[in-house]
């Protein structure tokens, strides 16, 4: 780890070993704020983003930036392990790939049709009577004034870009399955709403940023109150989101694999999102800007990229990094310049062995394009232990 402190700045306290200018100077913007508590934390898988680095972790007193918690508002993993085997699974997985494609809405702006989503199986992650509560206790759009129409239709659906659901076998060749999703288009709309109310905020108020994208909400305010409502409302939308998923994923498994189980607890875990937390003796809003909590004996889940391992993990509670780790392996180039760099056929060798509808409208998600994950894992080692290694045998993703 590694510290810089410039002059009056808040130190920024680096696990990457391989940040350029731009997120440099992202970096130094947000460590420029004085409402940072202590210090800024960046995994060693953050990559550029809009105003603020993916993979930073900010403590903040009295204020939250939204375009930190950024668009997707609770977007993270879950994942199952199962008591199915390796040797079980069938030689072509096409089938079971084809059933979970045509169950789970996948793409952009895809979700279920008309009242569908109560009529699916929820018994496993997430109970009907939970789901109903939930769909039926509030209304986003007249609480926070979006334009979210599909909000409840894409509850249990996918997404696109990074979005995916994976079935992988561990290091003792146990069947796992796995899902990266958020939010979707209602977390997006919030975001963008409190986006602009923050950057309003700080024209009426005469602030000064040297970026207009970390405009912040100040606490004590009602543009601040209503964001802690809606953030939070997103963030268990995101979560009931990937519950409801493994519900249908399950049921489709079980046409296949009649006797597939969990085994254990679920493991559901957001990277994108704000909580109220206590660092270093104060309670101070915490966001994680692609990144997960890594409490002491946190189990989280670190994915490498389609064709890539991924990392069960248990949290070493590490105070420095306000008990964080990566939340994957992190870009190391643009789309446009993945599409540009790479061809299908670099996609069809490096996602060699996994079972995956391979198109162009992916390419972008190549594992080229994507950090070396053990090189980021092996930077974190004062922040995790690995508990399984995954290795995807399906995966699934949207346009």
């Amino acid at each position: 780890m590694k510290v810089i402190k410039e002059a009056d700045n808040f130190p920024i306290k680096l696990w990457p070993d391989d940040l350029g200018e731009k997120e440099l100077q992202q970096l130094r913007n947000i460590a420029s704020l004085p409402f940072i508590h202590r210090h800024i934390a960046v995994m060693p898988d953050a990559h550029l983003g809009i105003g603020c680095t993916i993979g930073s972790v900010i403590p903040t007193k009295k204020a939250i930036i939204p375009a930190a918690v950024g668009v997707d508002i609770g977007c993270g993993m879950m994942a199952v392990h199962t008591n199915w085997k390796a040797e079980k699974l069938p030689d072509n997985l096409l089938k079971i790939r084809s059933s979970i494609e045509r169950a789970v809405p996948l793409g952009v702006g895809q979700g279920n049709k008309d009242d569908a989503i109560f009529k699916k199986p929820v018994t496993r992650f997430l109970s009907q009577k939970s789901l109903n509560w939930f769909l039926k206790q509030s209304d986003p759009e007249n609480l926070w004034n979006i334009k979210a129409p599909k909000w409840r239709n894409q509850l249990g659906s996918l997404g696109s870009g990074n979005h995916f659901i994976e079935i992988c076998l561990d290091e003792n060749d146990d069947v796992w399955v796995m899902l990266h999703s958020g939010s979707r288009g209602v977390g997006n709309q919030i975001a963008k709403r409190f986006i602009e109310k923050a950057k309003e905020d700080m024209r009426v108020h005469h602030i000064n940023l040297p970026d207009k994208d970390i405009s912040y909400l100040s606490e004590g305010t009602q543009n601040f109150q209503d964001y802690i409502d809606a953030v939070e409302w997103a963030q268990q939308y995101a979560s009931y989101n990937r519950r409801f998923m493994m519900d249908v994923i399950f049921a489709e498994l079980n046409h296949y694999l009649p006797e597939i189980q969990p085994l254990e607890e679920v493991i559901n875990c957001h990277h994108n999102y704000v909580e109220k937390e206590n660092h270093f003796g104060e309670n101070v809003y915490v966001t994680r800007k692609g990144a997960i909590r890594a409490r002491k004996d946190d189990i989280g889940i670190i994915p490498g990229s389609m064709g890539a391992k991924s990392f069960i993990v248990r949290g070493k509670g590490n105070p420095e990094s306000f008990h964080s780790c990566s939340h994957g392996a992190g870009r190391k180039m643009s789309r446009t310049k993945a599409r540009k760099t790479f061809s299908m056929d670099d996609l069809d060798r490096q996602t060699q062995g996994v079972e995956l509808n391979k198109r162009k409208s992916i390419l972008d998600e190549i594992p080229g394009a994507y950090k070396d994950i053990d090189h980021v894992m092996q930077l974190q080692s004062d922040l995790v232990e690995v508990l399984h290694t995954l290795k995807q045998v399906v995966c699934i993703k949207g346009d």
